[in-house]
Parts: structure tokens; C-alpha cells; sequence
């Protein structure tokens, strides 16, 4: 189908993102067509904004608007934990727990040959230089219990065993409120693997 000029540059705009097929993205596109044009000039804004004024932390590399981010700024955390997530919606979940209080190193990906993407391409050689620099004692891992997850894990893992910090894996398993006869075997042996005394 036929779309005028303007149309047609909003619609492969909206395809670009993750997710958006064509039905989508001209579904989004009229959306975006019939708001109010202050609303659409604040969605725009908000864009350019988070585009331009977004830095990666120097320390941490999570996603911030002031560098170092208020979480490697915040002294009162426990300096002697550093936790390694994939990427900054990971930080946020983690944080939202309200359960853990050290550092955090966000990667921006996992390891995975088959995309080509290897060690250097994520944030590794940033987190091997501040267990150089910081009294790091505990490296905890919460990549993703995928492939890719576990042997990004597993590659950190021996890199940073000669600096002699306690290298924990967070625990997989069943989640609260599943049922046991609906969970898959990996899921299940896991959990067992992660098993701890009540």
C-alpha cells in the first residue's frame, strides 16, 4: 500500500525498533498521527534528550545522565562487592530487590560466537581493570541462565580467578509461585543444584 512521504518515514522509523513489524509500526504511526502535537513534541524531546544526554558511567558503564552514576557515587555501599549484569535493565531489576548494596558492573551484551560477538566486544577489559584499582573481596555474576549467560560466566569466572576475589553465580531455579510439574528439566536441576539448608 501507498503511503504519503512523511507517513512512510515514520512507519520504517517505528520498524527500527526491536519488536515493531509493519502492521505495528503504521499502527503506531497513526497513533502518533491523531495525538495532540504538544504530546508529540514531547515524545520528540524526550528522544533527542535521552539521546544526547545519556553517557556510559566511566566506572560502572551502566546508563546515566551524570558520570560517575549516582550508584558508584553513593559511598555508602559495600565497595568490597561488585555484581556483573548483562545490561542496565538488569542493574534496575537487581536494585529494585532492595536486597544487595555493593557496586555493579553492567557488560552491554554476552558472549556468543554464533553472533560473532566475543570478549571484546562487552565491557570485560573495563571490569579486569577495576579489580586492579578497587578492594574488591566478592565478584557475583547475574548474567542471564542462557547459553550465552553461562559462558560469559564462565569465561569471567577464569579471567578473574588469578586475582584471588570469591567468584559467586546468582542461583536459577524455579520461580516463586510456579509449580513444580510445569517447570522444565534444566529449570529443575538447577534448582536442586541450588539448593541451601532451611
Amino acid at each position: 500500500m501507498y503511503y504519503p512521504e512523511p507517513i512512510a518515514k515514520l512507519i520504517d522509523g517505528f520498524m527500527k525498533l526491536p519488536g515493531i513489524g509493519p502492521k505495528t509500526a503504521a499502527r503506531l504511526a497513526f497513533f502518533v498521527l491523531g495525538m495532540k502535537e504538544d504530546d508529540v513534541l514531547e515524545i520528540a524531546k524526550a528522544l533527542v534528550n535521552a539521546k544526547r544526554n545519556l553517557v556510559y558511567c566511566s566506572v560502572c558503564q551502566n546508563i546515566t545522565d551524570v558520570d560517575p552514576c549516582r550508584i558508584c557515587a553513593d559511598t555508602s555501599r559495600d565497595k568490597s562487592m561488585i555484581c556483573v549484569v548483562q545490561e542496565p535493565k538488569d542493574l534496575i531489576a537487581m536494585e529494585k530487590t532492595r536486597e544487595y548494596n555493593g557496586y555493579y558492573h553492567v557488560l552491554h551484551g554476552a558472549i556468543s560466537p554464533m553472533e560473532g560477538i566475543g570478549p571484546e566486544d562487552i565491557r570485560v577489559p573495563e571490569l579486569l581493570r577495576r579489580l586492579e584499582d578497587e578492594e574488591v573481596k566478592e565478584l557475583i555474576l547475574a548474567t542471564n541462565p542462557n547459553i550465552e549467560g553461562e559462558a560469559t560466566a564462565m569465561y569471567i569466572s577464569r579471567l578473574v580467578k588469578p586475582f584471588g576475589i570469591r567468584v559467586t553465580r546468582i542461583a536459577h531455579g524455579l520461580p516463586v509461585g510456579g509449580d513444580l510439574e510445569y517447570a522444565d528439566e534444566v529449570t529443575i536441576s538447577k534448582a536442586l543444584e541450588g539448593r541451601r539448608e532451611l
